[in-house]
């Protein structure tokens, strides 16, 4: 049986194999993220990954996501420029880590999603938020800007979509995430949001593992690669997986059963 890492300043971790749910832990701040919060939520996605976790669920502990990066942490290194610029790319390679991961990954969104925790939210794979989650890209209007969170904010919603937000510090309810597609599901308080969660974590473990691992890195490298040379990689991986997961996928179809990857 596999098992994580369960102590850490920043996190709350829930591990129940092939699941595990990371609760961002820093509530009086509305879970901002400092450096010991981006440091820990890399070794918890690096152990979850060498273990073969299935599905991540990113939340926030007492009714917020994450109201984005600790001013604090910020000002402290106000006066040294590269410890300030080391500290944000530092955030930049968890994000860029989360969305990479093969498992599937699922955010519950309250409260607020700003700034960072609004990234974090652009790289997952599902998304779902109460109704009553702001969201927001500040940056601006603080005077600094969305360095590392902006190109994972075009891919999600696009450019004009994020030049607005981003240019005006915008704030928004949930009803416009969903309809820009930032979020798939929006619902009702946290009863439904725990059951909705549930209802996607189920439906990703009737994936079969190394079907979703391949399909998110294929999706991952539309648009990086020559087209012709994706399908034809595409091809052979689809090959290799008729021949491998897909021998009892196309079993257990026919003989009207679970994948054993479902049981």
């Amino acid at each position: 049986m596999s098992q994580l890492s369960t102590e850490f300043e920043t996190l709350l971790i829930e591990d129940n194999f092939p699941v595990v749910t990371i609760k961002l832990n820093r509530p009086k701040l509305a879970n901002a993220m400092n450096l010991k919060m981006v440091q820990e939520l890399q070794q918890v996605m690096t152990e979850a990954e060498s273990q073969q976790y299935r599905v991540l669920v990113l939340t926030g502990n007492e009714g917020n996501f994450c109201a984005g990066g600790d001013i604090k942490d910020m000002q402290s290194a106000k006066g040294d420029s590269n410890a300030l610029s080391e500290l944000n790319r530092a955030f930049g390679h968890m994000i860029t880590q989360a969305n990479h991961l093969p498992m599937v990954v699922v955010t519950a969104l309250q409260g607020a999603v700003l700034g960072g925790g609004f990234g974090l939210a652009c790289v997952s794979d599902v998304s779902i938020a109460d109704t009553t989650t702001q969201f927001g890209l500040p940056e601006t209007s603080l005077g600094i800007i969305p360095a590392q969170i902006a190109p994972f904010v075009v891919e999600r919603i696009g450019l004009t979509q994020t030049r607005r937000l981003a240019l005006l510090g915008a704030r928004f309810k949930a009803s416009e995430a969903l309809q820009m597609g930032l979020v798939h599901q929006v619902v009702d308080g946290e009863d439904a949001l725990n059951e909705a969660i549930a209802k996607t974590i189920k439906s990703a473990l009737r994936c079969a593992p190394e079907a979703n691992k391949n399909t998110k890195a294929l999706i991952h490298k539309v648009g990086q690669e020559n087209m012709e040379t994706l399908l034809d990689q595409a091809a052979i991986d689809f090959a290799d997986a008729v021949k491998g997961e897909g021998v009892e996928g196309a079993t257990a179809f026919m003989q009207k059963r679970k994948a054993n990857w479902a049981e």
